[in-house]
């Protein structure tokens, strides 16, 4: 994922907007098809120099304009057919067409890290379909359910991220090489379709002098609730490896330390980790809303925030999904524990099944709720049923409370 932000990365796919823009207007007879040979041999031969870093940035150092920089570096090596590249496009072509090929790639990357996730949410859920634990409303117990249930609901909440993610990319897949203002003034349509095309994108149906933000919110958005799911697996595992109920733990390396002053403590420090990271994916969403909000055909405010959070986000997500995997592949379940969490109570985690055959005997939902059992301590027995409802097992056609 750092690759695909590595300024290397960025100056190469410019190289290709601009190869594939000079392409077709050398088709459409505005350019020379020498043109065309002379950069397709400079990049060939002088790659890694035209997209070299430091020589760019120098340049940039005294233009003060990125995609200028670029250009007058590229010029040293095309030689005097230099003069066709960028013809009748404007930086903002060349930049955002960009951002959403490197948008697309970190896509890629993130669906893949959805996909091992999957994996391993399918293989536990199944291995533990069975494994009775505890369900909880509000931190307190509630009622029984299984471990592989509680997986299998998180295996469905990130199919559902998946579904969003790949939406997400196939909004944000799309190309505006529309000269400036967006007007096709100064270049032919056919130019911007052939350069989606060859990116494996779709022209933007109507640009100003940028693709529309409202694109890119949707995308960092689609981040953000991915990042909210992943954080609710890694509290749901860091509540259930505290040291009071301890029904599952993060795999503990061997040679692995859990304190420099409390030797004995195993610390679920990946899903706190995951945690921290799932709050700076989402910090990325509120600055790409506010980039909605251009000026006119375009301003520039949104650049500097989307330099910044744009690979933030995606790095930190892709990240945090491939440790989760890990986390939920390798993690440690204690099924003989969770039955004594949910023994805990003394059988009152079946009092719904107890409230629904007193209603079934006559006894009104209204009066169930309003008793207080005379025992205050656990468990809870069938003479306690009896003394504070007045029935007797018989009323109950023979049933004890095991029973039920």
């Amino acid at each position: 994922m750092t690759a695909i932000w590595e300024p290397e990365n960025r100056f190469r796919i410019w190289l290709d907007i601009e190869l594939y823009a000079l392409e077709k207007q050398a088709a459409l007879g505005i350019a020379p098809k020498a043109a065309v040979a002379a950069l397709k041999k400079a990049a060939k031969n002088h790659l890694a120099k035209i997209t070299d870093p430091k020589a760019i940035d120098k340049i940039e150092r005294e233009t003060r304009h990125d995609v200028i920089a670029f250009l007058t570096n590229l010029a040293k090596y095309v030689g005097p057919h230099s003069r066709f590249v960028h013809q009748g496009l404007t930086s903002s072509d060349v930049l955002d067409t960009c951002l959403s090929v490197q948008l697309c790639q970190a896509s890629d990357l993130i669906l893949a890290d959805l996909d091992a996730v999957l994996k391993a949410l399918k293989r536990r859920a199944k291995q533990h379909k069975k494994t009775l634990c505890v369900g909880r409303s509000h931190g307190i117990h509630a009622e029984p359910t299984s471990f592989g249930l509680k997986l299998a609901g998180h295996y469905a909440e990130f199919q559902r991220a998946r579904e969003r993610m790949v939406a997400a990319r196939h909004e944000i897949a799309t190309c505006a090489v529309s000269g400036p203002v967006g007007t096709f003034a100064s270049v032919d349509p056919s130019v911007e379709a052939h350069v989606a095309k060859r990116l494996g994108l779709r022209p933007e149906p109507v640009s100003t002098q940028v693709i529309p933000r409202d694109r890119h919110a949707a995308y960092f958005a689609t981040l953000g609730v991915i990042a909210g799911s992943l954080e609710r697996l890694a509290v749901e595992i860091r509540h259930l490896q505290r040291t009071e109920v301890r029904e599952v733990e993060e795999f503990f390396a061997k040679g692995q330390k859990g304190s420099s002053a409390m030797p004995h403590k195993r610390n679920p420090i990946l899903t706190e980790n995951l945690t921290g990271l799932a709050r700076v994916v989402r910090a990325a969403v509120t600055p790409a809303l506010e980039n909605v909000a251009l000026w006119h055909e375009r301003d520039i405010s949104h650049s500097s925030a989307e330099r910044v959070f744009a690979p933030d986000a995606t790095i930190a997500l892709d990240f945090a999904l491939a440790r989760l995997a890990g986390v939920v592949e390798n993690l440690l379940i204690y099924p003989d524990t969770m039955q004594a969490n949910l023994d805990r109570l003394g059988g009152l985690v079946y009092s719904q099944r107890v409230l629904l055959v007193l209603i079934q005997v006559g006894i009104s939902r209204e009066e169930l709720l309003a008793q207080e059992l005379p025992s205050r301590t656990l468990p809870v027995t069938d003479e306690d049923i009896a003394l504070t409802y007045g029935q007797n097992q018989n009323a109950f056609g023979g049933r004890t409370l095991e029973d039920m």
